[in-house]
């Protein structure tokens, strides 16, 4: 599932070709994504307007419009974005077109439908369904180790669990989770209730190098994830964790193991992480 570093770099890999463009055409050739897409809306929202500013909010990439109007586009398991030329062929699964008026087209493709695609009034959305509930972005120099601790507290569960509600912090899935826990040398399986403020810090700091590190590295292409461009990331090489099991551990040498925590697998080293 494409997490946060790839819908950033996503975002940075269109935003210098959309910035300036005008949508004058869509196409919908499948409407049942997640949520239906809604065409009529979409058209209200996009044609005529110019691209003013492409953002993220957590996993979602956002549009800004002309007349405060923005396009939002989730990526769900599988999706892609891709912008290519108008004659070039129809991919699989392609779901939605995005005519622009330089004759290129954004194209919107998802096997599996967990996508979503949809316009609001910028003014709206922070208190849009999708948004209104939103931690905060663990990008933003604001975030610390006293937002998580704050979060944290009156809380028992797993730190790894903590790690991936959004309400909490946004962005952080399966695969930075672990690379995270590691890096700070807390196990996935201690409790929230049971970490001291200093090792709060060293986690804050650890989930926003992974962050970091993850988007200069293209982000993590295990399956179907490209930029927009059609570029794969290759931060998977750089893995320390995740998709490891029974590897010898790069600082230690004990092998990762695996672990299925709240339904999801769950790699840790069990020396370095006690």
């Amino acid at each position: 599932m494409p997490e946060l570093p790839e819908v950033e770099v996503l975002r940075r890999s269109l935003a210098p070709h959309l910035l300036g463009r005008e949508f004058c055409r869509l196409e919908v050739r499948n409407r049942a994504l997640r949520e239906p897409v809604r065409p009529a809306t979409l058209r209200r929202h996009l044609l005529g307007r110019r691209v003013v500013e492409v953002g993220r909010r957590a996993k979602y990439l956002l549009i800004g419009l002309e007349r405060e109007s923005t396009l939002v586009l989730h990526l769900g398991m599988s999706g892609r974005v891709v912008l290519t030329e108008a004659a070039a062929a129809a991919g699989d699964h392609e779901h939605l077109r995005f005519f622009l008026d330089d004759g290129r087209v954004l194209r919107f493709r998802d096997p599996r439908r967990f996508g979503l695609a949809f316009a609001l009034p910028t003014g709206r959305m922070a208190r849009d369904r999708h948004f209104a509930a939103l931690g905060p972005e663990p990008l933003d120099a604001a975030f610390d180790g006293a937002t998580l601790e704050t979060a944290a507290r009156r809380r028992h569960g797993p730190v790894k669990s903590f790690l991936m509600n959004a309400a909490v912090v946004v962005g952080v899935g399966n695969i930075y989770a672990c690379e995270a826990l590691y890096r700070a040398g807390i196990h996935p399986r201690r409790s929230v209730a049971r970490i001291a403020p200093a090792r709060w810090s060293q986690l804050a700091a650890a989930v926003r190098g992974v962050l970091f590190d993850a988007i200069g590295e293209g982000g993590t292409t295990l399956n179907d994830f490209a930029d927009g461009e059609g570029r794969s990331g290759y931060f998977q090489v750089s893995l320390a964790v995740y998709g490891r099991e029974d590897a010898p551990c790069r600082r230690c040498g004990r092998a990762i193991r695996r672990v299925v925590l709240a339904g999801r697998s769950t790699f840790y080293c069990p020396g370095c992480q006690r």
